[in-house]
């Protein structure tokens, strides 16, 4: 696992940054475990766009991933360590003793040839890709995959070389300290997944040309002040031309740079006991 650099032979590739994928030890996916992925260009079921600079990108297969880990107590044998084009982490190849096949996220020093167990008690070692309650897992110990609702799947904390840590336990709730340094309460009866993800380096890839950006399925972010003022508040003006505004906003009004849209009263705000803003 690392990264692989080249030499400047082209412009595409003199600033490029890839990872090596040493950490890879198979190459076609399962193929009991994936379906097709469709493309939407950023469309809604109306065929609005809703979310724009999105088009295009690399034909995929979606990999089903168990998030909810629900064969309790039946440990499972590491086939593979896989790519997977739709996340940052890589997905481990697991099989259980009847021959049942299951991707999941693979954590950081997850080998081949491991075994993994969910469990719903805290009778199994704290290694990594072992799966338990919240109320069994030590203070201190760094997780990945964590249910907000008991039995609903992981949730959060599933990007390549993040961590969680539990921080402390109180009541029906434990403080996990997220990756974005925010503190937040979730029930002891959610489960998580020990260690940190894999793939660390992935922070440190560097895209090297406009093409890559496009076989990931993104377009090129237009700026405001370039479009014509039908197009944007900023658009319009003889030659280059200051945005006009006191303050930048969006296509559509609504002030940016700095200005908050969530929602004063979102149920959410219950559950957070440190922000991750100052």
């Amino acid at each position: 696992m690392g990264l692989k650099k080249f030499k400047p032979t082209t412009p595409g590739v003199r600033h490029a940054i890839i990872s090596d994928f040493s950490d890879v030890t198979k190459s076609y996916p399962e193929k009991s475990l994936v379906e097709p992925l469709r493309k939407h260009g950023g469309r809604n079921n109306y065929g609005r766009i809703t979310m724009r600079f999105q088009g295009g990108g690399h034909k995929q297969m979606y990999r089903l991933g168990d998030f909810k880990r629900n064969r309790i107590d039946v440990a499972a044998k590491v086939l593979a360590i896989e790519y997977d084009p739709n996340r940052s982490a890589r997905i481990a190849l697991l099989q259980y003793p009847d021959g049942e096949k299951a991707y999941i996220l693979a954590p950081l020093d997850l080998k081949v040839g491991s075994e993994v167990i969910s469990t719903m008690t805290g009778d199994v070692d704290m290694s990594p890709g072992n799966c338990l309650p919240i109320s069994r897992i030590p203070v201190g110990t760094a997780v990945h995959n964590i249910e907000l609702r008991p039995g609903r799947g992981g949730k959060i904390v599933r990007s390549a070389g993040t961590s969680a840590q539990i921080i402390g336990k109180e009541g029906e709730f434990a403080h996990l300290r997220l990756p974005s340094s925010e503190v937040r309460k979730i029930h002891v009866v959610c489960r998580a997944t020990i260690g940190q993800l894999g793939n660390v380096e992935h922070e440190s890839i560097s895209i090297g040309k406009a093409g890559r950006n496009r076989w990931l399925g993104r377009m090129p972010h237009i700026r405001g002040l370039a479009m014509n003022p039908i197009d944007h508040p900023h658009g319009g003006g003889e030659g280059k031309t200051p945005q006009g505004n006191p303050h930048p906003v969006t296509p559509w009004g609504k002030p940016t740079k700095g200005y908050k849209t969530r929602k004063k009263r979102k149920y959410s705000n219950m559950y957070i006991v440190k922000r991750r803003t100052k």
